[in-house]
C-alpha cells in the first residue's frame, strides 16, 4: 500500500499524491475555491470504491454475471446531546445498485458482501489517528 502525501497548492486546495496518482481536494466556495472534492467526499469515494471493488471481485471469483456496480453515498452529521457525550455523530448512507442478469440468490449474497468492504470495516471499528 503506497504512502499518501498531501501538500498545499494555494488557498485551501491540496494536492494528494498516492504512489503514481495525483488528485486535488479543496473546500467548496465560499471557504475554498472548489478546485476538487472536499475531504468528506474523498472519504465517501474511498468507501464507495472499496464497496464496488469488493462486490466485483467476489462476483468475478464466483463466475456470476455482474455487469456493473453503482454505489451512491451520503454523509450526515447529527448534532445531538448524545454526540457531545461521545455517541455516534457521523453516518454514511450507502446504496448499491447491482447491474446484470443476476438471479435472486446471487443478488442476496452480493448484498451481504457489500458490508464486507475493508474500508467499511475500518470505519465501523474506528481509526486510531496518531500525529507525530
Amino acid at each position: 500500500m503506497p504512502d499518501v502525501t498531501v501538500r498545499t497548492v494555494g488557498g485551501t486546495a491540496v494536492r494528494i499524491e498516492a504512489g503514481a496518482h495525483e488528485l486535488v481536494a479543496d473546500e467548496p466556495v465560499p471557504v475554498g475555491a472548489d478546485r476538487g472534492p472536499d475531504p468528506y467526499a474523498l472519504l465517501l469515494g474511498a468507501l464507495g470504491a472499496c464497496t464496488a471493488i469488493t462486490v466485483t471481485l467476489y462476483a468475478k471469483r464466483k463466475g456470476w454475471p455482474l455487469e456493473g456496480v453503482e454505489v451512491r453515498l451520503r454523509h450526515e452529521r447529527e448534532h445531538t446531546d448524545d454526540c457531545a457525550a461521545g455517541g455516534a455523530c457521523d453516518r454514511a448512507e450507502v446504496r448499491v445498485e447491482l447491474q446484470g442478469p443476476l438471479d435472486d440468490a446471487q443478488r442476496t449474497r452480493l448484498a451481504e458482501i457489500v458490508t464486507r468492504c475493508p474500508v467499511a470495516r475500518t470505519l465501523s471499528r474506528g481509526v486510531s489517528v496518531v500525529h507525530g
